[in-house]
């Protein structure tokens, strides 16, 4: 739609103001075209306002929510999860587990330190932080790791059921 019909609207609906008003109506005087134009908007606007709207029925919105009372309710979708994928997946884990600690265990020498009564607190931090004790930490570190994000997941998991 151009301008000059959009203007015309307006004219017709009375939403100009009084400046572009008075130009709309030197433009229908002056313009054959847009005077034509303009009647046929009236002739529209006449048509539409003698439109009668219709209207539902009293009853449309109670026969509406019957009809919907008797579509059956969206079940949610349940799977059921094979018990011996999850007993896999343990077993895996468990046996990972296994694997690393006897690795670890096979891996370290379980030698005593002779026990001086020294009192001395000379720490020699080369013996305390070996390869081994790293290992153990990060063996430790993981598994915490994995308990916290399973807490985390099953948490997340119970609050989108809810």
């Amino acid at each position: 739609m151009n301008t000059i019909e959009q203007q015309l609207w307006d004219y017709i609906d009375g939403n100009l103001d009084e400046n572009l008003k008075k130009s709309i109506e030197e433009k229908i005087d002056s313009d054959p075209q847009i005077k034509l134009q303009y009647e046929e908007f009236l002739k529209f606007n006449l048509t539409f306002s003698n439109l009668d709207l219709e209207e539902p029925s009293m009853s449309f919105t109670r026969k509406v929510m019957e009809d919907i009372a008797l579509v059956p309710a969206p079940v949610s979708l349940k799977t059921k999860v094979d018990t011996r994928i999850i007993y896999g997946i343990g077993g895996f884990f468990v046996l990972s587990i296994l694997a690393i600690l006897s690795f670890i265990a096979y891996n370290t020498k379980f030698t005593m330190p002779n026990f001086d009564f020294d009192l001395t607190f000379n720490f020699d931090t080369g013996k305390i932080i070996t390869p081994t004790t790293i290992n153990i930490f990060l063996f430790v570190d993981l598994i915490i790791g994995l308990v916290f994000m399973d807490y985390f997941l099953r948490k997340k998991t119970a609050q989108k059921q809810l």
